[in-house]
């Protein structure tokens, strides 16, 4: 099940807050009150710095690629009911505009008209957007 938004944003938030703690740990300062951190403790060996680091750098990847997916239409990658298949034949009928039935259906302009396509409603001449598992632009 896809994530909404503000859950998006809940765990992007969690992932700063546990990027912050780490990092200061690794600048040898205790995150709950700010005073430096006695030496000589496992904190100052390198091989747990790098750890520390890969973590940081781990949880930066995540919160990009949280940031990107929560941008994602509602319903990408979903399967598609009789019911919503048949709407969009119909507005496609009725000349609705593509960005508008992809907003609508809460999918990308891509899906709705590669879907489109596999039923032989438009060409792949009359498609906007690439065929991005065949590398054909149309």
């Amino acid at each position: 099940m896809r994530k909404t938004a503000l859950e998006s944003l809940g765990e992007l938030v969690k992932t700063n807050e546990a990027k912050n703690i780490i990092n200061q740990l690794i600048q040898g300062v205790d995150p709950e009150n700010g005073e430096v951190l006695p030496t000589g403790t496992v904190l100052d060996r390198p091989i747990v710095i790098r750890a520390l680091l890969l973590a940081v750098s781990t949880l930066s990847d995540k919160s990009a690629r949280d940031s990107r997916r929560a941008q994602l239409p509602r319903n990408i990658g979903k399967e598609w009911s009789a019911e919503e298949h048949a709407q969009l034949v119909d507005e496609h009928a009725s000349k609705m505009p593509m960005a508008q039935i992809a907003e609508k259906h809460g999918r990308t302009v891509r899906s709705i008209e590669a879907r489109l396509e596999k039923h032989g409603l438009i060409t792949k001449i009359e498609r906007t957007t690439t065929d991005r598992f065949s590398g054909d632009a149309t």
